[in-house]
């Protein structure tokens, strides 16, 4: 019976680990990290999954350190799986499986190599991204691809929107790919990474808008962004503005500056290119606030945003 060693964590990694078990691979270890106190936990735990179906799991703070390595190397795994995984996994590690060692990565490589695909497509303005089984190499997100599944994204869904669908994208890869990886018919491809582009990881502070730049870019950081991430943010008169839905307008201001006004009980910014948003949903100092609500707040006033 082919056996697999399991690395993975969040939605993708409980979609796929559920996957590898459906088409019968023994998996005898599951790793897996531990919630982290500060962030908002709003996904599916690859821990209980994993305990549900009776595998051992452990929570190591570092897989890459010798007492890891010589519990995996034990167990003579055929394959090694890394599924939304938020650690990198070494070479010694990655030389241990005797089939291979193999990553789910949420975008289509080449591109978005690195953290956070999906946040990064959006705010780049991609109107198409998907899930990667790639083979896992040194370098991050670079081995050969085995299979592709592509997803749309539409112009106004915000990341939780495209993450679910990426999830579903990433656990066809593995349902489509792995049997031919197991019979040996997979056709593996290499990635021309020069084609492609590398993104680091986002903080909470990376979410502050620039209202002088142009409007689809202000959508696009707020889509991005959206709850359950961080959300889009702005300072007006001395209070914090969350953004946390927007909608695009057709017409464009004839005096493009950037500043936030109310029309017929409905919020709008003023953008850098004299595109106006519709602010439909939002947050004032922490108090979610109705679009009514919000732009009675700002009244007849003009207020210039920066």
């Amino acid at each position: 019976m082919t056996s697999a060693v399991v690395f993975a964590y969040h939605d993708v990694g409980c979609r796929c680990l559920a996957a590898v078990l459906d088409l019968h691979i023994a998996v005898p270890l599951v790793l897996t990290h531990r919630d982290h106190p500060g962030e908002t936990i709003w996904f599916a735990s690859v821990a209980d999954l994993a305990r549900r179906r009776g595998i051992e799991t452990i929570m190591p703070e570092d897989p890459n350190r010798p007492e890891f390595v010589s519990r995996i190397r034990a167990l003579r795994p055929d394959f090694l799986f890394s599924f939304y995984y938020r650690q990198m996994l070494e070479p010694e590690l990655l030389a241990l499986p005797a089939c291979g060692a193999y990553n789910v990565h949420g975008s289509l490589l080449p591109k978005y190599r690195g953290r956070v695909p999906v946040n990064w497509a959006i705010l780049e303005g991609e109107t198409e991204t998907g899930a990667t089984l790639h083979e896992m190499v040194a370098k991050p997100d670079a081995g050969r691809i085995v299979e592709q599944e592509a997803v749309s994204i539409l112009p106004d869904e915000i990341a939780l929107e495209v993450f679910r669908k990426v999830t579903g994208a990433a656990e066809e890869v593995v349902r489509r790919g792995v049997p031919k990886l197991i019979d040996g018919s997979a056709v593996l491809r290499a990635q021309d990474l020069s084609r492609g582009s590398y993104f680091g990881g986002r903080r909470p502070e990376d979410g502050k808008i620039d209202w002088t730049a142009p409007g689809k870019r202000v959508h696009d950081l707020v889509r991005a962004v959206a709850p359950p991430y961080p959300g889009a943010f702005t300072e007006i008169e001395g209070k914090r503005l969350r953004v946390l839905r927007t909608r695009r307008r057709p017409e464009k201001s004839a005096t493009p500056t950037a500043a936030l006004y109310a029309e017929d009980g409905r919020a709008y910014a003023i953008c850098g290119d004299g595109e106006a948003l519709e602010l439909f949903e939002v947050e004032l100092d922490e108090m979610p606030l109705s679009a009514q609500e919000f732009a009675d707040w700002i009244g007849p006033r003009r207020i210039p945003l920066r």
